[in-house]
């Protein structure tokens, strides 16, 4: 989104002389001799994660580009995520930051990643607020979903599982893109983004900051103006901020809540909370009468205005803080991996549809296949295998083939239970 332009440099920079040519080799002999770090290198920038770009994907009347990151090993019909970068940023710093391609490799899923520039607009940020590129069937939302339909035939993607995110600018289109393409994307993760069409009758610096406040249904009939035709279920989102944000307010995040609960029919008050990561996240669920998490609320502590990253090689931890608004605190990535259903979560982590301690629930069994499972969110899939949400049980190849019964007890745990229901 338009950020302030950024301060120009105070004073001149002072001029200086060029150091003699032997002196960094005089002070590494001496930093190994003196047992010192007086010449040790400094720290090697990471690797650039290797993207191709494709030329020819639709009419991309918004004038975007595209990249994609394809794991070296992807499963058959691989879910699509599309990631939206923010304000001064582009598709490279958002690939090698944000951690996604990581979890790519690990999950198996094919990242498309959408990039605008400076032609379009002067920060290099998506236009979430100008009519012309945030409604369907227009501008750069239709080119975001050219690049789904491109990432579908061209490489045997699965149009049920496309997912969509993106910070700050890339957050608020994520948003244009759950409600004028709610028939495909499946779920988006908003990270200090705003709710959809807020600019319909103000400014966008007015919605960033203070942001606007208006009833969840008025919010509500705003996505579904954006393609009032449309009768499917809607996607499920997740929403993230830093707590201490002053350029896209926190209040925004409760904008977006009280609009996508509303759409979902369900209250706003959190169905549970629980605190997750390094930082303990507060993280609010507001689960569907199905058991599902159809809106999810992160609120992260003590940062402001970026991408929640955890930089290092653990199980939770993704991304890297070499680049302006990708900020130490958790992996949002691999949080939002999981809400999407992507991620097989580990013990005691809460996953999509995860039940909280003490949730009630009764039994309820359900027989298909390991496609249908996936499809209805009883099951994830990852490198080509089912798993069951909840045990994390394998239930073999993703396919039509493989048919299993669940167990559902607690409401949003499944279990294997082919010997025999309830």
């Amino acid at each position: 989104m338009p950020l302030p332009p950024l301060r120009a440099t105070l004073g001149a920079r002072p001029r200086t002389r060029p150091l003699p040519r032997f002196l960094p080799r005089l002070l590494a002999v001496l930093a190994v001799v003196l047992g010192t770090a007086l010449a040790a290198p400094a720290p090697q920038a990471r690797a650039a994660v290797t993207l191709t770009r494709v030329g020819d994907f639709g009419s991309n009347p918004g004038a975007l580009t595209m990249y994609v990151y394809r794991p070296a090993t992807l499963p058959a019909r691989p879910a699509v995520v599309v990631a939206l970068h923010g304000c001064t940023q582009n598709a490279q710093l958002y690939a090698d930051n944000s951690g996604l391609p990581r979890l790519a490799d690990e999950d198996g899923f094919l990242l498309v990643l959408a990039e605008t520039g400076t032609a379009n607009n002067a920060s290099k940020c998506f236009n979430w607020f100008q009519s012309g590129d945030n409604r369907r069937g227009q501008g750069e939302a239709l080119s975001v979903r050219q690049m789904v339909s491109h990432a579908v035939t061209a490489y045997g993607a699965d149009p049920g599982r496309v997912y969509v995110t993106g910070l700050s600018a890339g957050g608020a289109m994520t948003a244009v893109m759950l409600a004028t393409y709610p028939d495909v994307f499946s779920a988006g993760a908003v990270v200090a983004g705003l709710p959809y069409d807020c600019t319909r009758d103000n400014s966008p610096y007015l919605c960033m900051n203070p942001g606007v406040d208006r009833s969840p249904a008025e919010w509500a009939q705003r996505v579904r103006d954006a393609y009032p035709s449309y009768t499917g279920p809607w996607p499920r989102a997740a929403i993230w901020y830093g707590d201490q944000d002053t350029t896209v307010v926190p209040r925004n995040a409760t904008e977006l809540r009280d609009q996508w609960t509303a759409l979902h029919g369900l209250s706003q008050t959190p169905t549970r909370t629980t605190a997750i990561g390094p930082d303990a996240t507060r993280q609010d669920q507001y689960l569907a009468a199905d058991g599902t998490v159809a809106v999810e609320v992160d609120r992260v502590p003590g940062i402001g205005h970026g991408t929640p990253v955890d930089p290092g090689t653990g199980a939770d931890q993704c991304g890297g803080t070499g680049a302006p608004y990708f900020l130490d605190s958790i992996c949002s990535s691999r949080w939002i991996a999981r809400f999407f259903g992507l991620d097989t979560t580990g013990p005691g982590d809460p996953g999509p549809g995860d039940p909280g301690p003490g949730d009630p629930g009764s039994a309820a069994c359900w027989t298909a296949s390991n496609y249908a499972h996936v499809q209805a969110r009883r099951a994830t899939t990852r490198g080509g295998y089912t798993y069951a949400v909840g045990s994390g049980q394998n239930m073999g190849l993703y396919n039509t083939f493989v048919t299993h019964t669940l167990k559902e007890s607690p409401t949003g745990y499944f279990a294997l239970a082919d010997g025999g229901c309830p």
